[in-house]
């Protein structure tokens, strides 16, 4: 599981475009929930796997997946989404979490990693790169 992403492959770019243009003006403040709740989200399931309780990891899992694909965050949503999967099958089979570790090891840095080129590209005092054989604006 521990994939090292090149900081480019952290956000699909057409998701968030669309994100950003589907939430015009409250873009920022969701953005600011992501952030909100994917701290407590990441700290919940952190929590969870340190206690052994595959039920509490469904919904915190279930929200940052949510969120995670909505900004185009898909690697960080594939993660989420795997832990949550494995958090329901744990529920149903009466089992615990341990499948889920090496996913929850790698998710807080993942996150930061993701909210950080969120919170970068949504600044708009950011000089943007050119795209090439385009001047900067």
């Amino acid at each position: 599981m521990a994939v090292a992403l090149d900081e480019k492959d952290l956000i699909d770019r057409t998701a968030f475009a669309r994100a950003r243009s589907e939430l015009g003006a409250g873009f920022v403040r969701i953005l600011g929930y992501f952030r909100e709740d994917g701290v407590k989200s990441v700290a919940a399931l952190e929590a969870a796997m340190r206690a052994g309780n595959a039920a509490a990891m469904v919904i915190p899992a279930h929200t940052l997946k949510g969120e995670s694909f909505q900004f185009g965050a898909e690697p960080l949503g594939t993660v989420a989404e795997r832990i949550e999967v494995i958090a329901r099958a744990c529920v149903e089979n009466h089992d615990t979490p341990e499948e889920a570790l090496e996913h929850i090891v790698a998710l807080r840095p993942l996150f930061e990693a993701t909210l950080a080129m969120l919170e970068r590209d949504s600044n708009p005092l950011v000089a943007r790169r050119p795209a090439f054989g385009r001047r900067a604006i």
